[in-house]
């Protein structure tokens, strides 16, 4: 898929990508540990990172992994006021990281146009709720379910499996009557799968972004890079910087990312070099 819808608005993504920057307002986020989680800096976050060149901001309540349980009403007391205050001030999309239609739904309400579920949409509402409200969607891979942990994860053919389910969850969601430059493909790096496992998964991103929908890469400062390569969660910056140049060179065409500046700079050269290679004819 050459092109993504973001609102009203469809993006030409041939050679172009979409920065996605994080927010996460969760007091135990993994990487930034609650530095966003009040909601004023949260917002100062937001407006720094649409300074820095972001697409789209991705705003979460709940954390992927494992940890204190958040119950619905308080991942709408986090999530709710935070797109609406982004929404207020910054003129960007905005995506909503949840697996609950419930908060799918007043997020959309509150200014969201963007529904990011790691789930691989279990919650049975959520792509009506989504199709209902014009959103565009995130189908992501995962094994078990979010917040449950998956130390050793087995596959029949890792490649294979993921790339049915997310093919799988791409023709519920045109069923459910979203279109298809709406929806996104991410292969869940972490999510039920070992550090090898997600390093294959981004080694073989061209075949993930032949499937014929937009491919979206979250790998910032992911657990697999610090077990990889022996980092530490404060010093993986670079590596992820490796991890976008890569896989937008691969047909990844969003990417999540934490250092939205750093992120659009790669990108940018990166798309130059696809744009001559197109231009040329060059293979």
């Amino acid at each position: 898929m050459t092109a993504f819808r973001l609102g009203d608005r469809v993006h030409d993504l041939t050679t172009r990508t979409l920065v996605m920057g994080i927010l996460n307002r969760t007091p135990d986020s993994f990487y930034d540990r609650g530095a966003t989680f009040a909601l004023d800096d949260l917002v100062r976050r937001g407006e720094q990172l649409v300074h820095d060149g972001a697409d789209i901001l991705d705003i979460g309540g709940v954390k992927a992994g494992p940890g204190p349980e958040v119950g619905e009403a308080e991942e709408l007391e986090r999530v709710v006021p935070s797109i609406e205050a982004l929404h207020a001030r910054l003129d960007v999309p905005l995506s909503v990281d949840t697996w609950r239609a419930s908060v799918l739904e007043a997020s959309c309400r509150a200014g969201a146009v963007v529904a990011n579920d790691i789930s691989g949409f279990a919650d049975p509402d959520y792509l009506t709720v989504a199709a209902k409200a014009g959103a565009s969607v995130v189908a992501t891979h995962i094994r078990l379910r979010p917040r449950v942990p998956d130390p050793e994860p087995v596959y029949d053919d890792l490649l294979a499996d993921v790339a049915s389910f997310l093919l799988d969850r791409a023709r519920r969601a045109e069923a459910a009557g979203i279109d298809a430059d709406a929806i996104a493909l991410d292969a869940g790096l972490d999510l039920g799968k070992t550090p090898a496992m997600s390093a294959v998964l981004l080694r073989e991103s061209d075949a993930l972004a032949s499937l014929g929908y937009t491919l979206l890469l979250s790998a910032s400062n992911k657990r697999f890079l610090g077990e990889l390569m022996g980092l530490d969660i404060d010093d993986r910056r670079d590596a992820s910087l490796a991890c976008v140049a890569y896989g937008v060179a691969h047909g990844c065409r969003i990417v999540r990312v934490h250092d939205v500046a750093g992120s659009v700079r790669v990108c940018r050269v990166v798309e130059a070099m696809l744009e001559v290679e197109r231009e040329d004819g060059v293979r």
